[in-house]
């Protein structure tokens, strides 16, 4: 049986802005999930962005690989996950945004940032909920963060600030200067963080204003569990400090199917990159597709269904 969120931990959801750890794989097999994708991640033969659309330095290179492998197209709708998302987004949830974020030993963290339309480094927005703007603060998106390696404070885990997903603090109407050459040479108030080639610092609303990091909450994981927040939540991770301890996280990002996705885009372009939109599509993990403005596909660019929770129990 997999539960759904009880009203308790619904409640202390909204507050917070977070729930976890959650654990979804068993140390074996989170194992062998990971062991396998990364010996199918080379072959891009069905994957959704051609390899001449982005440039080695780019973090667009790791999109959507759902799209593609069979088992990340089965991650995104294993019921572990879906339950407690349709807890807290309602019956019918759609997938739109896979990531791969790696720690390398010496890596530099992640700095302290929130998204909402996702426009912070494409400049264009990529999520709308019904009625936002680019200018009015929306909900983002909700992230599922899974630890597919154990995520510790020595080799990166995520920090959060627990309550601050109810007021942005950045303007994702300004924009950021892509520089590749500052990746892993940024050190802010001592620690060695960056943002992918960006200073998210740019887009403060008050240039002078910090994130009070006394109240932050490091997220250590074990391999194979998963934290669940809204993107729109103050979020960060440790700089791996290791001299042998990788950390691999995958992110997979929800939202419910009436929420606009890409609107108006045929092509993203950030992180010194751009990719093309014509193979992308949605995927409803939970509940059915009602609506007419996502472009929404039932099946991976391999051939394999996806199939909704609802109709997996």
């Amino acid at each position: 049986m997999y539960l759904k969120l009880n009203k308790e931990q619904l409640n202390n959801f909204h507050k917070n802005g977070f729930i976890g750890p959650l654990t979804i794989y068993s140390k074996e097999e989170v194992n062998k999930v990971w062991n396998d994708v990364r010996r199918q991640l080379p072959d891009r033969s069905y994957a959704a962005y051609p390899t001449d659309s982005y440039g080695a330095a780019t973090n667009i290179s790791n999109y959507d690989r759902h799209l593609d492998l069979d088992l990340l197209s089965r991650h995104i709708i294993h019921p572990k996950i879906i339950a407690p998302v349709s807890s807290i987004l309602g019956d019918d949830v759609l997938c739109w945004r896979t990531e791969f974020f790696p720690k390398y030993p010496g890596d530099e963290g992640t700095d302290w940032h929130q998204a909402d339309t996702f426009a912070n480094a494409s400049g264009k927005p990529q999520i709308l909920w019904p009625g936002e703007t680019e200018e009015q603060f929306g909900k983002g998106t909700l992230t599922v963060w899974t630890a597919f390696t154990d995520a510790t404070i020595e080799n990166g885990c995520l920090q959060i600030i627990p309550g601050t997903h109810v007021k942005m603090n950045y303007d994702e109407t300004k924009s950021m200067e892509y520089q590749s050459d500052i990746v892993n040479s940024l050190t802010k108030d001592g620690i060695h963080r960056g943002f992918f080639g960006y200073d998210y610092r740019q887009l403060q609303i008050d240039p002078d204003w910090k994130p009070d990091e006394t109240q932050a909450v490091s997220l250590e994981m074990k391999a194979g569990q998963c934290v669940i927040f809204w993107s729109t939540l103050m979020h960060a991770s440790h700089p791996n400090m290791t001299k042998d301890n990788f950390r691999m996280g995958f992110v997979a990002r929800y939202a419910p199917s009436y929420v606009d996705i890409y609107p108006n885009t045929d092509h993203v372009y950030e992180y010194g990159g751009n990719i093309p939109l014509d193979k992308f599509g949605c995927v409803i993990v939970s509940g059915k597709n009602r609506y007419n403005n996502n472009r929404v596909i039932s099946h991976n660019l391999r051939g394999q269904p996806f199939t909704p929770l609802f109709t997996q129990l």
